[in-house]
């Protein structure tokens, strides 16, 4: 280690346990495994103590996959000046003919691949972004729960052959009269009672997390994005909040086409020799930005036009990104219906219409000037 001073340590990083391993950088070095240890910060801090005790000349640099652990190792390892790097499961190399896994051999080929450089490393959102997401994350649960129990609901109605004459489902006239349903049985009112009851206890939740959103989304370092990129159609508050909680700082990006692929809305292919053939679009990355670009893309089915809803989110907003979002609602609005017009399928127009929002809003976040973070309270953020 004195003239080779890199030291690459792979974690598998489990609930209760890590195990670790790590190699030298130097030609020919030998993989070799630590040992298991315990998943408490104690146990990690003990970790680099040892290593930097045997190593004292040489840098650490600490890799792991992604998982449901989260982010608390990469942050503890970065607070204590160490490089650390978080890598997707799916982005790591694998031999097609190795059939066995274990936690040692998972840790020993993080190492060994860290030191190749044939590992690449995700996005580690701050702690605050974090929290962000995870509240945008639980409304769109909300959302989800109550609608199971509306469709619960609805199942009961209609295995008993009983139907809303009005027009608007759910509205306050609609719940009036489910609360005055008699059903045959006394065992089906209870479960009606019980049914109509979850909603209502579903649609509260679902207000005060819109509430608590709104709040936490004004006071978040990326509000000034979020609110730039709401002056394109199809991108309210939820959308705008959830793509950003989702992807984070779009500048890290230097071409709107990275942005694409790493969404996974760029199309599929398989080409050899004069053949090429291109397929449905990759679906890698974040699904569920993916999905929210889609949503808002359903809005340039119709012709370009300023709403109401649409000029009080464009006002106070700056000229350039308010020409932007013009200019991308001219262009995404006319190649919907010119794709339509050549017979491809809705679901493909819409989804060429998503891949082109990102990169649209990507070049209003560049317009956006952000604080950058400091890392020192980056560090003093991170729990002891």
């Amino acid at each position: 280690m004195n003239k080779h001073n890199i030291l690459f340590i792979g974690l598998d990083t489990h609930k209760e346990f890590v195990e670790v391993a790590y190699i030298e950088d130097q030609r020919g070095a030998k993989t070799v495994h630590f040992g298991r240890i315990s998943s408490a910060k104690v146990a990690i801090k003990k970790l680099v103590r040892q290593f930097e005790s045997k190593y004292p000349n040489a840098t650490l640099h600490f890799v792991y996959e992604a998982g449901p652990c989260g982010y608390w190792i990469y942050r503890l390892l970065t607070s204590l000046g160490h490089c650390c790097y978080v890598v997707a499961p799916s982005l790591i190399p694998k031999k097609p003919g190795d059939k066995v896994k274990t936690d040692k051999r998972d840790a020993m080929n993080l190492a060994k691949l860290l030191k190749s450089e044939d590992l690449t490393a995700i996005y580690v959102p701050e702690t605050e972004d974090e929290a962000v997401r995870d509240l945008s994350r639980a409304r769109e649960t909300a959302m989800k729960d109550l609608k199971d129990a509306k469709y619960q609901l609805k199942a009961l109605l209609l295995r008993n052959n009983i139907n809303y004459s009005g027009t608007a489902n759910w509205s306050l006239k609609h719940l009036r009269w489910l609360t005055e349903l008699i059903l045959p049985h006394p065992a089906q009112h209870i479960v009606l009672q019980e049914y109509l009851h979850t909603i209502n206890e579903r649609i509260a939740r679902l207000k005060r997390l819109d509430n608590e959103l709104e709040h936490h989304v004004r006071n978040w370092r990326f509000y000034p994005v979020v609110k730039a990129i709401q002056a394109m159609r199809g991108v309210a508050l939820l959308v705008a909040t959830g793509v950003i909680a989702e992807l984070g700082d779009l500048t890290r990006f230097d071409h709107p086409r990275k942005l694409m692929s790493y969404l996974g809305l760029v199309s599929s292919e398989h080409s050899s020799g004069g053949k090429q053939r291109q397929g449905a679009i990759t679906k890698c990355g974040n699904g569920r930005a993916r999905r929210l670009l889609v949503e808002g893309a359903h809005a340039y089915r119709f012709q370009a036009n300023i709403s109401t809803d649409l000029q009080k989110r464009q006002e106070g907003l700056p000229k350039e990104i308010v020409d932007i979002a013009w200019q991308a609602q001219l262009r995404l609005c006319r190649r919907y219906q010119r794709l339509i017009h050549k017979g491809k399928h809705y679901n493909v127009a819409v989804t060429a219409i998503a891949r082109e929002m990102i990169a649209y809003i990507w070049a209003i976040s560049r317009e956006v000037v952000l604080t950058p973070v400091n890392p020192k309270l980056r560090i003093a953020r991170v729990p002891a």
